[in-house]
């Protein structure tokens, strides 16, 4: 099948990628139990049990197995249906259906390979049926030239996770950690659940508000951020291309609020879930208008608009959860049910690969060739 062509329900290649799919998983997932203190994380240890995890690499290779047999009965061919069924014998020979979860002992290091493998599995089954049956673009195809850089960003960002959380906390343990914020947070933890929350949600998306816009208010920064509006096909992995000195900036600042005021577990367990999907979401290929919610909550639509890449919508729709945000300091944008014609950065092209995509804001302004920079932006 060419690389260009959306993938046609009942065909048998969908199937055959989505057995490969859970085979590669349930591969890593081994890796997980046998190396639990380097390659796991223990926050998230905290929130699944081991039986429900060797649960879930039973029904995955299972699933695999089925969807492998699957693809050779619709495309009556070997070609689709044999990787994912070779991928998925050999994470049974490599013990997938006898692994045992044990105590895991402390590590001063470790990998996010458990974050990275159940966030990948829940953004596939969410966002690949919903960008396949309800597409904004109908041409778009998930093997675009560049999914695989995408795919990459979206492995690094979870794997360093460790790294990405220590440097993104700094800032806010060194400017307030002296404060004695124990009342604050007291008083924080005993507001109702949904009056915590939407404190949570606004207080973050002020915060990355403003980290946002100066991220394009400022060439030096935007050289950065730039990268992650370089994409010219929005879909469920786009929002994963982000430069890591955007990330500890962003993140470092959105931190600040949940740091001072001290929100429950509960409160920041929600908050951390809904930012998972709700980023994806905002950067999906789909045409789903979500009615009335589109005047509370950002969608599709508002931020493909802040992706435009003709120069006179620029500008326009920093805030990532609330667009009151946005109509607060005038740079709310949304007309009516008009789409973008197109995504990316009309004033430069940018290279390809994680690799070059890293050093190229470090080389490159996206504002000229020489190197001189102006003071702002009017990005």
């Amino acid at each position: 099948m060419s690389p260009n062509k959306r993938l046609v329900v009942g065909q048998g290649q969908i199937s055959g990628y989505i057995s490969i799919f859970l085979a590669v998983l349930a591969l890593l997932g081994i890796l997980c139990f046998h190396y639990p203190e380097k390659l796991t994380t223990p926050e998230f240890r905290e929130i699944y049990t081991k039986d429900s995890m060797e649960a879930l690499m039973l029904g995955g290779v299972i699933t695999s197995f089925f969807f492998a047999a699957l693809s050779v009965i619709l495309s009556k061919k070997l070609k689709w249906g044999w990787p994912g069924f070779a991928l998925a014998a050999l994470a049974v020979i490599l013990g997938a259906l006898s692994v045992e979860g044990r105590d895991v002992a402390k590590s001063s290091w470790h990998f996010g390979l458990d974050w990275m493998i159940l966030d990948l599995l829940l953004m596939v089954a969410i966002f690949v049926p919903l960008e396949l049956f309800f597409p904004k673009n109908n041409e778009q195809t998930k093997f675009h030239e560049e999914w695989r850089t995408d795919l990459t960003y979206f492995v690094i960002s979870h794997l360093f996770i460790q790294f990405f959380g220590i440097v993104t906390q700094k800032p806010a343990v060194l400017f307030f950690g002296w404060m004695g914020l124990d009342k604050l947070h007291t008083w924080v933890q005993g507001l109702p659940f949904i009056v915590a929350l939407f404190l949570a949600f606004f207080t973050t998306d002020l915060f990355q508000y403003w980290a946002h816009r100066f991220f394009h208010t400022r060439v030096s920064l935007w050289r950065f951020h730039s990268i992650h509006h370089s994409t010219q096909n929005m879909d469920w992995l786009a929002g994963s291309r982000t430069h890591f000195i955007d990330i500890f900036f962003t993140r470092a600042m959105t931190f600040i609020p949940l740091y001072v005021l001290g929100f429950s577990s509960t409160v920041f367990n929600v908050y951390i879930i809904f930012i998972a999907i709700h980023a994806v979401l905002i950067h999906a290929n789909t045409r789903i208008n979500f009615g009335f919610l589109k005047y509370i909550f950002t969608t599709p639509q508002y931020h493909h608009w802040h992706h435009c890449e003709d120069p006179k919508y620029y500008g326009h729709n920093f805030a990532s959860i609330f667009p009151f945000i946005d109509m607060m300091f005038g740079t709310y944008y949304l007309p009516g049910k008009e789409w973008p014609a197109g995504t990316g950065v009309h004033e430069a092209e940018y290279p390809k690969g994680f690799v070059k995509q890293t050093i190229y804001p470090f080389t490159k302004s996206p504002f000229d060739t020489d190197l001189k920079m102006e003071e702002r932006s009017d990005r």
